[in-house]
């Protein structure tokens, strides 16, 4: 497998944007917290494709942090990109941020990290390019990169063991 050469994080640059409407909101007329999930992993599955330039699946998701509510009629517009890789792995982070459509006030409303590996066509792991920081804010992410990742990683034992224990029986199955 030969190393792709690297790329500026711009260039994985990603944003998309809608209108929340009713069918979008939940019972107090904000979005959903699984709409704007979703919204989030296609926004980073984007990122991460243009990037890597080959298929991606997602592999976690650290966490989605929501800071204020999405409220109906307010558009949402979600930012990504690139922010690290290591050599089959990519990291995207994703700013969304909510536009009240009548007053122009905008909220950042959440913000997630997203890992996803690269395949190729056989479903195999594929080698990604390297990412190069151009901003201070790029840079502030790539260099916090190493500690997200071995966290993530950490995380991961202890979804495995929690797997391993419990198995695929139903919670009332076990005594």
């Amino acid at each position: 497998m030969s190393v792709p050469p690297t790329k500026f994080c711009r260039e994985s640059r990603a944003v998309k944007t809608a209108l929340v409407l009713p069918p979008d909101t939940n019972n107090y007329g904000t979005m959903f917290g699984g709409k704007v999930m979703s919204h989030i992993d296609d926004i980073a599955a984007i990122s991460a494709t243009r990037h890597a330039r080959t298929s991606v699946v997602t592999a976690s998701t650290d966490s989605v942090d929501f800071l204020h509510p999405i409220r109906q009629e307010h558009s949402v517009c979600l930012e990504a990109f690139v922010t690290w890789t290591k050599r089959t792995s990519v990291e995207v982070f994703v700013k969304i941020v909510a536009e009240d459509m009548l007053t122009g006030e905008r909220t950042l409303c959440a913000t997630a990290f997203l890992t996803f590996v690269a395949l190729d066509i056989n479903g195999e792991k594929q080698m990604v390019p390297g990412v190069v920081p151009e901003t201070e804010f790029e840079k502030f992410l790539f260099e916090g990169a190493p500690e997200r990742a071995r966290k993530r990683l950490a995380k991961r034992k202890q979804s495995k063991a929690l797997a391993d224990r419990f198995g695929t029986h139903s919670f009332w199955q076990m005594s």
